[in-house]
């Protein structure tokens, strides 16, 4: 059981809380959990500093006690094996960690240190807009986000997959060309290109009763279902496109050097927030290829 009497930005955290008030809420917010022991003596004297952080930031992070005697499989499930142990969260992840109760000054730069940029702030504000449905002022914030730190790829990303939303596949493909290589996000590069050719078929004007008839004559002209796959990705209409894209891997797993293959799974990553359908097509994929 939790409590949030300390402040309105400390609470104490429990197993059964933790995946709530500490790893879903640090996708929002960075949260500090401070794991301490009612005897030990140098958390006694860290708690303060803590809290009284908490409450002079205001909001921009989150403090989280553990009573790791309480809560013994939470700290062996973050291999705690000295207290105080302060673990910083973003995203759902730990992200830097200290022993000990240090000053102020130091805590304070702890703290700093884990807390969004304000490119990363600019980013965070962007997201809270789309999701809102104000995809020009995502776009502006991101614009923001990038002017104040042009090495923030994410926030490129994200403006990339922004204007192909809005029709505006040349611009996401410029920015793509300028995102470094980096294992964290190279999928969603080589997802977003995709996307960027499927929003261009789109607005080739190629039409897609002609790319139906052209089916019906011949089930294996793989080039026009591929294209007509392409047209229904512009759409975003995915599943379609993922019907005709696993039609070509059943008939032919290797055909054009696997692009059909490849495409499924860009659209894959496309589509991730629509998990049901991911999964339902990740099963037909297998399947085709097996």
């Amino acid at each position: 059981m939790h409590n949030t009497s300390m402040s309105a930005h400390a609470i104490d955290v429990s197993t059964a809380s933790f995946e709530q008030d500490v790893l879903e809420a640090s996708k929002t917010v960075p949260v500090v959990v401070d794991f301490w022991a009612p005897w030990c003596g140098p958390c006694k004297v860290l708690k303060p500093i803590l809290e009284k952080l908490a409450t002079e930031y205001d909001g921009r992070f989150r403090l989280a006690k553990v009573n790791s005697d309480e809560n013994q499989d939470l700290a062996a499930a973050f291999g705690v094996r000295s207290i105080p142990d302060v673990m910083a969260f973003r995203d759902g992840k730990p992200v830097s960690h200290f022993l000990g109760a240090l000053p102020e000054s130091q805590v304070r730069a702890f703290i700093d240190g884990v807390l969004p940029n304000p490119s990363e702030t600019e980013q965070a504000r962007a997201a809270a807009l789309r999701a809102a449905g104000d995809r020009d002022g995502a776009a502006g914030a991101l614009r923001s986000a990038l002017a104040i730190d042009p090495s923030n790829d994410p926030a490129r990303l994200d403006l990339a997959e922004l204007l192909v939303e809005l029709g505006r596949a040349d611009e996401a493909g410029t920015l793509l060309g300028e995102v470094r290589p980096n294992i964290d996000w190279d999928a969603r590069v080589e997802a977003l290109q995709a996307a960027v050719s499927f929003a261009r078929m789109r607005a080739s004007g190629t039409s897609e009763a002609t790319l139906k008839t052209k089916l019906e004559q011949d089930p294996a002209d793989h080039a026009a279902r591929f294209a007509l796959a392409e047209l229904h990705a512009g759409a975003q209409r995915y599943r379609e496109a993922l019907d005709e894209l696993i039609e070509i891997v059943r008939r032919d797993k290797d055909w054009n050097d696997g692009e059909a293959r490849k495409k499924v799974l860009n659209i894959f990553n496309l589509a991730e927030k629509n998990g049901a359908l991911v999964s339902e097509y990740r099963k037909k994929f297998a399947s085709a290829l097996y």
